[in-house]
């Protein structure tokens, strides 16, 4: 029996021209959980990540926190979907990079992301450059996979939202919207947690942020 921690990366750089860098919270959002972690006496035998920049800066930062991180091994499946391609593929125009951030046009990206990521999970898009959803969800499942059946003790996975909602309707045997819902709703750095065997995994728990109860750490979460 092992226990896989799923970890989303930190705050990276949503409305900037490069998404794919963490801002100063994402940084110190994943100190604190490489901090919290090590507080536990938690030892990982294997850690996992995507191969974006986010993940491997959110990695950095854990380690700096904990002290003791295996070498990572980078899996391109554990990789984001391309939110601006899938909200292309309608045949939408997104606003420029140096638009406002105002809290409309936020909530009209993901009310679109949303509908995008609906289209593609039903094969009625291909957005540019992306695989398609069952390519992608073969991808997080081979991972689980390989989890399961060459590891026994505590495995790290750095990732990002999608795989991550991916893994666990999977587990859990939901449908592909409950993927859409688990997404849109999973924060910066927060801890997902299957315990496994060489059957299968169980969701232990979702979505946790035990490094950032401390009051004043009040203003670290956030979503993007």
């Amino acid at each position: 029996m092992g226990t896989l921690y799923l970890v989303r990366h930190g705050q990276a750089s949503f409305g900037a021209a490069d998404y794919d860098n963490l801002s100063e919270l994402g940084t110190r959002q994943c100190q604190a959980l490489g901090e919290w972690l090590a507080q536990q006496s938690l030892q990982f035998d294997a850690v996992l990540t995507g191969t974006l920049r986010r993940h491997a800066q959110s990695l950095q930062a854990i380690d700096a926190g904990h002290g003791a991180m295996p070498a990572a091994q980078p899996l391109p499946g554990l990789n984001e979907y391309d939110p601006e391609a899938l909200i292309k593929a309608l045949g939408v125009a997104l606003p420029p990079h140096d638009s406002p951030l105002s809290p409309e046009v936020v909530k009209a990206h993901f009310r679109l992301l949303r509908e995008a990521l609906a289209a593609w999970m039903a094969g009625r898009t291909q957005p540019q450059g992306m695989p398609s959803w069952a390519d992608f969800s073969a991808s997080v499942a081979a991972t689980l996979e390989q989890v399961r059946t060459q590891h026994t003790g505590n495995v790290l996975i750095v990732s990002s939202g999608g795989p991550i909602a991916t893994a666990v309707a999977q587990v859990l045997g939901a449908p592909v919207e409950t993927a859409i819902e688990l997404n849109l709703r999973i924060r910066n750095s927060a801890v997902t947690e299957f315990a496994f065997n060489a059957k299968r995994h169980h969701l232990l728990s979702f979505n946790h942020l035990p490094h950032l109860h401390a009051p004043e750490r009040a203003g670290w979460l956030s979503y993007a």
